[in-house]
């Protein structure tokens, strides 16, 4: 059963410094300007489709997705080509890239010891959203 998200209308904003922040070289000149930041107005594109689940294992890192990470999956999203989606896969949720071959679709990972699963007919292939975003922490 695919989860069903709560709806809430109240939405928290924190504040915001709308400067860009140099991750090279500062900017002397930048001006500080504080505004409000709503997190789920930012992350949450479709609310009523929206759900969070949480990343287990390495085989997405090279599309940033680490063991641990919160991801934000839209329902509302039909996969295209190059998507990482969510999926029910033979009974096992994955999160891998949707890539098509040859008008065929496949599976990949983002990690070299991973290969592509290319799919078969016998498989059954039940997607569950694509992943918006991912929330990972530093610390």
């Amino acid at each position: 059963m695919k989860p069903t998200p709560i709806v809430s209308k109240a939405t928290l904003k924190y504040p915001f410094y709308q400067s860009p922040v140099a991750c090279g070289f500062t900017s002397p000149a930048a001006d500080y300007l504080q505004d409000a930041l709503s997190l789920d107005q930012l992350l949450i594109r479709h609310p009523a489709a929206t759900f969070f689940a949480r990343a287990q294992g390495c085989s997405m890192e090279g599309a940033g997705i680490f063991d641990g990470d919160i991801l934000i999956i839209d329902r509302s999203l039909t996969p295209g080509d190059g998507d990482v989606i969510l999926t029910l896969l033979d009974g096992e949720l994955i999160v891998k890239r949707l890539v098509y071959r040859n008008g065929k679709p496949q599976l990949h990972s983002e990690h070299p010891d991973y290969p592509p699963i290319k799919l078969n007919n016998e498989q059954s292939l039940n997607v569950w959203g694509v992943v918006t975003e991912v929330i990972h922490h530093l610390r």
